[in-house]
């Protein structure tokens, strides 16, 4: 019962992991003694955030373009090239679109889509060798998929295709969770209340203090929050957890509201 929580010597790739939540759980796992791959289509962006974490732990930036199935293969065959496996994959890449629905462009339904669902189908798809590589009964290797409170509940804003792909996140982990489960590979999603970060930024300059007071617990998430949550799924704690979207969102969910 010592080490319930302890990861380290693990392998993990984290997609959109120089920033916002992806940065979090990238931190998280680094500090933890995880060697831990992040990308980001921003290739400055992925290196300064790589070159950060290393001072504390094993962090190696690899740029991609997750929007297309070519940087997908592109991520997944770099990866393929250095490890021979991975014990930790985070789909956490993401974007979103806002628009009255009279404008809601076409553009902005499919980019939200492919970035949100289509990406993370396929590069869980290329890289499952390197998972199966790491599993055994005792120690699964894990996929944490990046979901969202408004996969679950609905907000209020234009962002018509965010929502919908977030539910379609959710439901493809428990998919995962359910095709994967003899290969010795757990899947779980976490979905995320509001946490700071670019996607948030606009919306936090405008809302921040009505979004808070509309949280029970009465703040926006940090980063330990979402670092620790990344940790057990990860960890022998939760290593009989397969299947679960978890809110980590101070309570909005349970109390349901919308913001």
């Amino acid at each position: 019962m010592n080490n319930l929580f302890d990861i380290s010597g693990k392998v993990a790739v984290v997609t959109g992991g120089s920033r916002g939540i992806g940065e979090m759980i990238a931190e998280g796992f680094v500090a933890n003694g995880v060697k831990t791959y992040i990308s980001s289509r921003k290739a400055d962006a992925c290196d300064a955030t790589a070159a950060r974490l290393s001072e504390r732990g094993e962090c190696i930036s690899i740029p991609a373009d997750l929007s297309t199935t070519e940087g997908v293969k592109a991520l997944a065959d770099e990866i393929k090239s250095r490890e021979p496996h991975i014990d930790i994959l985070v789909n956490n890449a993401g974007a979103t679109w806002g628009a009255s629905i009279e404008e809601f462009p076409e553009a902005g339904w499919d980019k939200v889509m492919d970035i949100n669902v289509k990406g993370p189908f396929f590069l869980t798809q290329a890289l499952l060798p390197l998972l199966e590589a790491a599993a055994t009964p005792e120690d699964p290797a894990r996929i944490i998929n990046v979901g969202s409170i408004d996969g679950i509940n609905v907000n209020k804003m234009g962002t018509y295709s965010y929502g919908p792909s977030k539910a379609a996140i959710h439901h493809l982990t428990r998919t995962f969770a359910s095709h994967f489960a003899d290969r010795n590979i757990t899947a779980n999603a976490i979905a995320p209340g509001p946490f700071p970060s670019k996607m948030t930024a606009g919306i936090a300059q405008t809302m921040g203090e009505e979004i808070r007071k509309h949280v029970p617990l009465k703040r926006w998430g940090e980063p330990a929050d979402m670092a620790g949550t990344a940790i057990f799924l990860a960890s022998k704690a939760g290593g009989y957890v397969s299947g679960a979207v978890i809110p980590v969102d101070g309570g909005i969910v349970a109390s349901s509201r919308t913001l």
